[in-house]
């Protein structure tokens, strides 16, 4: 049995710019198909605009607000607001509010399939 806790979890800067701490991915835990993580996004701060080739994403707001960009269509999102993004969908979310939520990926969320524009 395997279960971890959000608060032994250390936090780390992911590639989009959000600090997150994993709780239940390939580094702590027999994962295979998924993980699931904490997010946290200064008010004010937009995570950097990108997509994942393979992840599928789940958003789950637990406070905050923001806005959520997903191949250009824009959403003011709340707590209890659960938000699908596609694989490939390019997104990114911004915080009106201090934004704590949380991020599902299948396949596990991994830096190597992070993809940003190149302007």
């Amino acid at each position: 049995m395997t279960i971890n806790n959000l608060s032994q979890q250390a936090p780390f800067t992911t590639k989009d710019g959000s600090t997150i701490r994993s709780i239940l991915d390939r580094t702590n835990a027999p994962v295979e198909n998924q993980s699931l993580a904490e997010a946290t996004i200064p008010v004010g701060q937009p995570t950097e605009r990108h997509h994942h080739k393979l992840s599928e994403e789940f958003y789950f707001i637990l406070e905050g607000h923001g806005v959520m960009e997903i191949d250009g269509e824009t959403r003011h999102v709340a707590p209890g607001d659960a938000i699908l993004i596609p694989p490939g969908a390019w997104h990114q979310i911004t915080a009106t509010e201090k934004l704590r939520l949380l991020c599902c990926c299948a396949p596990p969320y991994s830096h190597e399939d992070t993809y940003f524009a190149n302007l």
